[in-house]
């Protein structure tokens, strides 16, 4: 019987259960795509834009798209241009960092970037996004994104590991719970 994530009580899971449902099936296919595309966080700078640099450097895609307008605590700018500020400073052309930053979380990551995505690429030209963000924020990520991105668009999903949500440990503290 298939049952929607919405309907599973969490409580009522087993942690193997909530790690399958978590970090099953995401994992890299190594497929280039039109763009990486990294929502911010309070760690983005140090998790996920390594991995972004190094994707783009690579030559697997050839923009960057930073998501976030959260200004965190020790920083005067949004996460989206703290990472575009970072991305350049490691040898990303200027010319080839897109950001949004009106978003707050998840889901708004991925409606505002839509629009950008529009305006710099005009969206029906985008076939598939590199995804960048932490294992156990990628589920949740590639959901929203399947939920409103168009349906042509394909993902690629590149999960990062902090030190603190792997698939080894998110079940030893009360955050990663």
């Amino acid at each position: 019987m298939l049952v929607k994530i919405s309907q599973l009580e969490p409580d009522q899971l087993t942690d193997l259960q909530m790690t399958e449902l978590l970090y099953e099936n995401i994992e890299d296919d190594f497929e280039n795509g039109d763009l990486i595309f990294v929502p911010g966080s309070s760690k983005a700078v140090q998790y996920r834009l390594p991995i972004a640099v190094q994707l783009y450097q690579e030559g697997r895609a050839g923009k960057i798209l930073f998501s976030g307008g959260v200004t965190w605590e020790g920083s005067s700018l949004p996460e989206s241009h703290l990472l575009k500020e970072k991305a350049i400073e490691q040898g990303v052309p200027k010319k080839d960092v897109l950001v949004e930053d009106l978003s707050l979380h998840t889901k708004e990551n991925v409606l505002s970037s839509m629009l950008v995505l529009d305006r710099a690429f005009d969206l029906h030209n985008i076939k598939r996004v590199i995804v960048v963000t932490t294992a156990f924020h990628m589920r949740r990520l590639y959901l929203t994104l399947k939920t409103y991105m168009p349906d042509w668009i394909e993902f690629t999903l590149c999960a990062v590991n902090d030190r603190t949500s792997r698939i080894d440990n998110w079940f030893k503290t009360d955050r990663g719970r």
